[in-house]
C-alpha cells in the first residue's frame, strides 16, 4: 500500500516544491492505477486543506519539519481526519514511506507526531479572522480581502459555501435525453442545454465532442454576450468559452500570450470541431493598429487571482497574496484599456474575471470608466443568482452554485 502513499508525496512534491500546477503534476507522474481516484482526490485535498493541517504541524511541532517530512504529515493528517482511515494503517504507511524516501531517520518523529495529533485537543485560533482562514483552510489575505468587501457574516458564508458540482455542456445532442437515458442524477441550469451532474463518469461521448465540462459561472459570462458578427476573446486559454461563443458569433479570434496555452485552444477547437474559431499567440497588452474599431464585441476574459475558482484548483491558495493582487490589477487594467481599442463604435466590450474580490472586478471596471468616457455600463441581469453592482454582475459562491465569477457589459457610446 505505500505505493499508493508514495504516487501522492510524489505529485504534491511537485507542487509544494518545484511550483507546479496540481494538474500539470498529476499529468506527469505515473500513477498506480488501481488507486488513482484516491490518490488524485487525497492530492487534491491535501492542497485545499493545506492551511489547516499547516497550522496543527505548527502547533503540534517545537521545531519545523523539513518539507519533505511535511508532506508525509499533511497527507497522513488529512486520511485520518477527511477520509476516516484508521491511525494504526496510516501511521504504519507513513513510516514505511518516510523510510523508502531515505529518511529512516525521522521515521520514529513520524510515529509520534501521528499519535498526538490524534490524541492532543487543538484548538483553532481565538482571533476571529485567523480563525476563518485556518477553520476553512482560505488564505488569511483572502479573508481580510472578502471581510473589506462583503462584511464578516456575509464573507464567512462565501468562504463556507458547499463545492459546485460538475456541469456538462450539450452542442449535438439533447442533454436532458442524453442524461435520462443513462440515469444520470442531472438539475437543470437556467441555460440551455447545461446541466449539473452528480457522480457522472467521463466517457468516450467527451473526445467526441458530445459534451464538455465548463464552470456554470463561466456559461453565465458567454450568455451575457450578444449575438454578433466577429469576436475577440482576448484571454482565451483553455477555449471553453470561445467554443461556447462560437455558437452566437459568425466568427472567433482567439488569443493567449502563452504558445502552450494557444495548443490547448486549439486541442479544444478540435474536439468540439468547431470551425469559426481561429486562435493565436498574442499579448493582450500590446496594441495592434491592425484591429482598431474591427470587432463587434470583445471579451476581456482578465488575468486574475482565480480564488472564485479555488475549489477546482486549490494550489491558488498557495500561491497568491496581497501583493500578486497588485499585480494583477496592473496586468487587468493594462488589458483592458488596449483590447477596447478593438471594439466598433456601438459594439461591446465584457469584462470578466473568476475572482470575488471587487477590486479585481468592479472597482477595475471603474477605473476604466473613468479614464474611457466614450463606454458607459450596459445593465445586465444574469439568469444565474447572482449580486448585482452598477448593473454588472458578480456570481458569488454562496448564491451560484459554488464558484466565483464576474462580468461586466460596457458599450462604445462614441
Amino acid at each position: 500500500m505505500v505505493n499508493y502513499f508514495y504516487d501522492c508525496y510524489v505529485i504534491l512534491n511537485k507542487v509544494y516544491s518545484e511550483k507546479k500546477f496540481i494538474k500539470q503534476a498529476i499529468n506527469e507522474t505515473f500513477i498506480e492505477e488501481a488507486n488513482r481516484a484516491v490518490t488524485v482526490k487525497v492530492c487534491y485535498g491535501v492542497l485545499d486543506k493545506d492551511i489547516e493541517l499547516s497550522y496543527y504541524i505548527e502547533k503540534l511541532t517545537e521545531k519545523t519539519p523539513k518539507l519533505a517530512i511535511r508532506t508525509i504529515l499533511k497527507i497522513s493528517m488529512y486520511m485520518i481526519k477527511c477520509l476516516g482511515k484508521k491511525e494504526y494503517f496510516v501511521a504504519d504507511n507513513a513510516v514505511e514511506l518516510t523510510k523508502k524516501l531515505g529518511k529512516g531517520g525521522a521515521s520514529g518523529f513520524v510515529n509520534a507526531f501521528l499519535r498526538k495529533f490524534v490524541n492532543a485537543p487543538l484548538e483553532l485560533p481565538k482571533e476571529k479572522l485567523s480563525y476563518l482562514s485556518v477553520k476553512y483552510s482560505y488564505p488569511l489575505f483572502a479573508v481580510k480581502e472578502l471581510v473589506k468587501d462583503y462584511g464578516e457574516i456575509r464573507a464567512e458564508k462565501i468562504i463556507a459555501a458547499p463545492y459546485p458540482e460538475n456541469t456538462l455542456c450539450f452542442y449535438q445532442v439533447d442533454g436532458e435525453e442524453y442524461l435520462s437515458e443513462r440515469k444520470i442524477d442531472f438539475t437543470k441550469t437556467p441555460f440551455y442545454n447545461a446541466f449539473t451532474v452528480k457522480n457522472f463518469t467521463r466517457n468516450a461521448d467527451y473526445d467526441k465532442g458530445v459534451y464538455t465540462y465548463q464552470a456554470l459561472g463561466s456559461v453565465a459570462i458567454c450568455e451575457t454576450v450578444d449575438a454578433c458578427v466577429n469576436l475577440l476573446d482576448c484571454c482565451a486559454a483553455p477555449g471553453g468559452k470561445s467554443v461556447r461563443l462560437s455558437y452566437k458569433a459568425e466568427n472567433v479570434v482567439a488569443w493567449d500570450i502563452h504558445e502552450h496555452r494557444v495548443k490547448l485552444i486549439e486541442e479544444y477547437i478540435r474536439r468540439m470541431g468547431r470551425k469559426n474559431i481561429s486562435a493565436y499567440t498574442r499579448d493582450a497588452k500590446i496594441y495592434d493598429e491592425r484591429f482598431k474599431d474591427f470587432f463587434d464585441a470583445v471579451l476581456c476574459d482578465a488575468p486574475c487571482s482565480g480564488i472564485g475558482v479555488s475549489s477546482d484548483n486549490p494550489d491558488i491558495k498557495l500561491n497568491r497574496t496581497k501583493e500578486s493582487l497588485d499585480e494583477l490589477n496592473v496586468e487587468q487594467k493594462a488589458i483592458l484599456d488596449t483590447v477596447s481599442k478593438y471594439v466598433k463604435p456601438q459594439g461591446y466590450l465584457y469584462y470578466s474575471t473568476c475572482s470575488i474580490f471587487k477590486r479585481e472586478n468592479i472597482d477595475v471596471v471603474k477605473d476604466f470608466l473613468a479614464c474611457h468616457d466614450n463606454f458607459a455600463i450596459e445593465t445586465i441581469n444574469s439568469a444565474l443568482l447572482h449580486e448585482d453592482f452598477d448593473g454588472t454582475n458578480a456570481f458569488l459562491p454562496d448564491i451560484s452554485c459554488g464558484n466565483g465569477f464576474y462580468i461586466a457589459k460596457l458599450k462604445r457610446i462614441k
